[in-house]
C-alpha cells in the first residue's frame, strides 16, 4: 500500500514510523510530509531513507491509499480536501473532525465497523485519554450497559508533545542545579508537581480535554445517554497516561464477571494482584501496545458500581498505534 504520514517529524509522526514497522504493515511506498521547517529531513524506514516533503496543496497524495495525519487540527482542516480528493483515506489524529456526524470516531476493539462509513474519506482517531478508557469500558458494557462514568486522569508530559517531554527533563536538571525552571509548555512547573489543568477551560468549568472524554465516549460507544464526568490532571511522568475509573451499570456486575470480561477482551491486559503489589504503572507500560487494567474492586458507594485503574501508552495506543490498528481492521474486514 502507498502510505503517507503528515507531521512526520513530531512525536506521533515518529511513532507512526516505528509502529508501521513493528506491525509489519504492508507498505510498498511511504511518503513523509511536514512543515517548511521539517522539509528536507531524512528518516529511515524499511532500510531506506525517506525525505520529508513540505506539505502543500497539489497532487502529492495521488495514488495514496492511507494518510496518517498528526499535524494539528488547523492543518488537518486546511489540507483534508487535498489529502482525500484522489481517494486516500485520511486517518486523522487531531481533534478537527472527531465530533462531525459524517466522520467516524474509531477504536477498533470497540467500534471497528464504523470505519467503513466514511463519506468524506476521513476517519478520526479519538483523544488519547478516551481511547484507553473505552477499551476498558467495552467488556463491562457488554455485560450490562454502563449508565455513568467518573474518571480522574493522570496524564504524562507526552500528551503535550515532544517539546513538553524535553521541558520536564530540563526542569528536573534545572532544579537540581538550583536554577529557575523553564516553563513554556505547561501553565506551571510540572517537575515535582501535578497540574489539574489539561487544555483550556470552558464556560462550564471543565476543560476541553475533559469535555472530549464526555463527548467522544458517547459517540464511540453509540450511547448518547451515557453520562461521563472527568477531571484531567497533568503529572510529572514522561510517557503513558493513567486513569482512575468508576462506572455504574444498569445491573450489578460482579468482580468475577468483570475480571473474566477484562481477561477475554481484545487489546486489554489484566495486572491485578494487590497482595503481591502488582498493578499497572506508567513506568512499566511506556512503549507497550495494550491497555492495562488493575485495582478492580466494587464501588463502596454504589451497588451497581465498579472501580478500576487503567494505564496506556499515550503515544502508542493513545495515538499512532490506534490509527494503524484502524487501517489493519479495515484490511482484515474489507467489505
Amino acid at each position: 500500500m502507498k502510505i503517507a504520514i503528515v507531521g512526520a517529524s513530531g512525536a506521533v509522526g515518529q511513532e507512526f514510523l516505528r509502529v508501521l514497522q513493528e506491525q509489519n504493515f504492508p507498505v510498498t511506498e511511504l511518503l513523509l510530509f511536514g512543515s517548511s521547517r521539517s522539509a528536507g529531513r531524512t528518516y529511515r524506514f524499511q532500510d531506506k531513507d525517506v525525505v520529508v516533503k513540505e506539505l502543500k496543496h497539489g497532487d502529492d497524495f495521488k495514488g495514496v491509499d492511507i494518510a496518517f495525519t498528526s499535524a494539528g487540527a488547523g492543518t488537518s482542516k486546511e489540507f483534508a480536501e487535498t489529502i482525500t480528493r484522489h481517494g486516500a483515506i485520511m486517518i486523522d489524529n487531531s481533534s478537527a473532525f472527531r465530533m462531525d456526524d459524517d466522520v467516524p470516531l474509531v477504536v477498533p476493539e470497540v467500534n471497528g465497523d464504523d470505519a467503513f462509513n466514511t463519506p468524506r474519506n476521513i476517519i478520526a482517531n479519538p483523544n488519547c485519554t478516551t481511547i484507553q478508557m473505552v477499551v476498558a469500558l467495552k467488556p463491562i458494557n457488554d455485560i450490562s450497559p454502563i449508565r455513568r462514568v467518573h474518571v480522574a486522569t493522570y496524564q504524562a508530559a507526552s500528551g503535550a508533545g515532544a517539546a513538553a517531554m524535553d521541558e520536564l527533563v530540563a526542569q528536573h536538571g534545572q532544579l537540581a542545579r538550583g536554577e529557575k525552571p523553564t516553563i513554556e509548555k505547561f501553565a506551571y512547573q510540572l517537575a515535582y508537581n501535578v497540574i489539574p489543568h489539561v487544555d483550556v477551560f470552558l464556560d462550564n468549568g471543565y476543560t476541553k480535554e475533559e469535555m472530549k472524554m464526555y463527548n467522544e465516549t458517547k459517540k464511540i460507544m453509540h450511547a448518547p445517554g451515557l453520562d461521563v464526568s472527568a477531571t484531567c490532571v497533568r503529572v510529572p511522568v514522561m510517557r503513558a497516561h493513567s486513569e482512575a475509573v468508576w462506572v455504574e451499570t444498569e445491573q450489578p456486575v460482579s468482580i468475577e464477571q468483570a475480571r473474566e470480561a477484562f481477561a477475554a477482551a481484545q487489546g486489554l491486559v489484566v495486572v491485578d494482584e494487590p497482595a503481591a503489589k502488582r498493578y499497572p504503572m506508567p513506568l512499566d507500560i511506556a512503549g507497550k501496545d495494550p491497555v492495562y487494567v488493575g485495582r478492580l474492586r466494587k464501588d463502596l458507594t454504589n451497588p451497581n458500581g465498579l472501580s478500576f485503574w487503567v494505564v496506556g501508552d499515550q503515544i502508542k495506543k493513545g495515538a499512532a498505534l490506534n490509527a494503524v490498528q484502524i487501517a489493519q481492521y479495515m484490511l482484515a474486514h474489507k467489505k
